[in-house]
């Protein structure tokens, strides 16, 4: 592991007695905070914006101070899909961070993987507030970077992910049982709609919204993507949904890999 502290920081000789719970409370520190930087970006001439995605805070905006300096040690920390421990203290849209430590665990994604990790990325930028807690999503986008590490197709990794954040935001599908209260029936064929669920379908009143089997809902339901039907009718079904919620806003890295065909 390798930690490294604020580079604007100042020297041992000027450090500051440590504060009282209240003054860092009221300070906005916070310490050895699990989380995965989601993005980042410039910020003035030397720094860096770093959006990441805390275990017990949520989606946090931070200011990386220095970061962007040739001899930087943080350039090299605050890569994507990497497990960190962070450190910081402010109280308003960006807090500043202090101290950055790598944690053992995923290897880096390469390939195909890289573009799926960033699509799991911008939903999340997308779709989160910020300082909204989901410790859940946290733990099933480690899952997620784990799947994406093995030899196994990418795309049930993803359906995963998505049916769980749209669980966590208040968003959660109805699967195993139709509008009316029925079970789902594997042989029957059904309608999605949105903010409503799966409706079976009616060839005197057809429904908007997406076509699909019984089985997908219950596979999908069960995270079970083996059969080739399911796994098709689930990324569109997925896409449906997300695009509804996403309120018009552009996923860039969609975009990319449904013109490579993996998504």
């Amino acid at each position: 592991m390798r930690t490294v502290t604020d580079e604007g920081r100042h020297g041992a000789g000027e450090r500051a007695a440590q504060p009282t719970a209240d003054e860092r409370e009221r300070r906005g520190v916070r310490d050895d905070e699990a989380a995965y930087v989601l993005h980042s970006y410039p910020f003035k001439e030397t720094s860096l914006v770093v959006e990441v995605f805390s275990r017990t805070l949520g989606r946090v905006g931070l200011v990386a101070r220095g970061a962007r300096r040739p001899k930087s040690s943080l350039r090299g920390l605050l890569m994507a899909f990497q497990p960190l421990n962070l450190s910081w203290a402010g109280k308003g849209e960006l807090r500043t961070l202090h101290r950055a430590e790598r944690l053992a665990g995923h290897a880096q994604l390469s390939g195909l993987s890289v573009m799926c990790g960033f699509y799991l990325n911008e939903l999340m930028l997308k779709l989160l507030a910020r300082e909204d807690p989901h410790e859940g999503l946290y733990l099933a986008y480690e899952e997620a970077l784990a799947a994406l590490q093995t030899d196994s197709p990418a795309a049930p990794a993803l359906r995963r992910f998505e049916k769980k954040l749209l669980r966590e935001l208040g968003y959660g599908m109805l699967l195993e049982r139709d509008v009316a209260g029925e079970p789902i029936r594997p042989g029957a064929i059904y309608t999605y709609e949105l903010e409503r669920g799966p409706q079976l379908l009616s060839m005197r009143e057809p429904a908007p919204g997406v076509e699909l089997s019984g089985k997908t809902l219950l596979d999908i339901a069960a995270d079970d993507y083996r059969d080739a039907l399911t796994l098709q009718q689930s990324r569109t079904l997925m896409r449906f949904v997300l695009n509804h919620h996403l309120g018009g806003q552009v996923l860039h890295t969609r975009q990319l890999l449904r013109d490579l065909q993996q998504l």
